[in-house]
């Protein structure tokens, strides 16, 4: 009898790349959980190389490796933390929903942000913001400052990129001169309008590592510019926020909302109490707001002082401005 010869098993490597991911969060501290992954898979030649994991093996048992390691990434993609514990557990094939020790996650919880802070819909309105953006493709969510609709929309935007349900997060303002000329403003394009961008880096600061976030800013996964950028080009697979919108003319508020690509979520913010824009041109808000309240997949959110979340005079101060207002309304008619 013949024996029969054993053919040699097929050895791959392949690299997964820890895209937005903190390096010290996968490996760990002295590369901790680089060690818990090796030992879990010992017949795979593992090493790491900075933004990348570099695996060795049977094609089998690679496959079955990136399997479990692409879920460990989704979860710290969601949480920007895992346990010990729960590593241990996911390489073991284990799925997210039986870990024992998730991270809390409230009902009125929107995205993990650095270090377990949670972002949260804090208000009945903001919970509506919330609702509206997975009901429809565009909102617009009006209210005064202090109302959190911006940094809601920049949650719900970065909750989608985590979730992979958009590739990339476009944010946007009119770049209106409060009082200052840009043109006398030194510096290059992007350290003048940088100013008026601030309250959008602020939120996302709140929400992503600085590392992570670098790291998205440097690819263009996440793209803070003015509104004049957006002329002629198509925005899709995103979630943009246009912010302070009542800054926006009719033509400028026409040419954004054109540029929506057929997979692109959009929430639209303003405060319709605050326009910038030179006495003889109307803002483009009014017109929007007006002429598209019945179409179906854009809805329409209206904050007010009981959503203001900063300190508690905030409330009171919006609330005194109205009333005055109010008042030369009425002494006006």
């Amino acid at each position: 009898m013949h024996e029969r010869t054993k053919l040699p098993i097929k050895l791959i490597e392949i690299s997964i790349p820890l895209d937005g991911i903190r390096p010290i969060d996968f490996y760990g501290i002295h590369n901790a959980r680089l060690g818990i992954i090796k030992k879990t898979f010992p017949f795979l030649n593992i090493s790491a190389r900075g933004n990348e994991l570099k695996v060795r093996g049977s094609e089998k048992d690679v496959e079955d490796f990136k399997s479990r390691i692409e879920s460990v990434l989704i979860h710290l993609e969601k949480f920007n933390t895992i346990s010990d514990s729960n590593l241990q557990s996911m390489l073991f094939g284990v799925p997210e929903q039986e870990l024992v020790d998730l991270p809390e996650m409230p009902d009125d919880a929107i995205v993990h942000g650095p270090q377990g802070y949670i972002v949260r819909a804090r208000t009945p309105n903001q919970k509506k913001m919330v609702s509206l953006a997975s009901e429809n493709d565009i909102v617009f969510a009006i209210g005064p400052a202090g109302t959190g609709k911006t940094y809601t929309a920049v949650a719900l935007a970065v909750k989608a990129l985590k979730e992979k349900t958009v590739k990339r997060i476009i944010l946007t303002r009119p770049a209106v001169e409060a009082g200052e000329n840009l043109g006398f403003l030194p510096g290059d394009l992007k350290e003048k309008i940088d100013p008026y961008l601030r309250p959008l880096y602020d939120a996302l600061d709140d929400m992503i590592p600085i590392e992570k976030l670098n790291l998205y800013m440097q690819n263009r996964v996440i793209e803070i510019a003015p509104l004049a950028f957006m002329r002629g080009r198509t925005l899709d697979h995103a979630f943009i926020i246009l912010d302070e919108a009542q800054n926006a003319t009719d033509a400028q508020l026409k040419m954004f909302l054109t540029r929506l690509g057929p997979s692109a979520k959009c929430i639209i913010t303003g405060d319709l109490t605050q326009i910038d824009l030179p006495r003889n041109q109307q803002s483009g808000l009014f017109t929007s707001l007006r002429i598209l309240k019945d179409i179906d997949g854009i809805g329409t959110i209206f904050l007010n002082e009981n959503d203001v979340v900063r300190h508690r005079l905030v409330k009171m101060i919006i609330k005194a401005y109205d009333k005055d207002k109010e008042r030369h309304q009425q002494n006006e008619s």
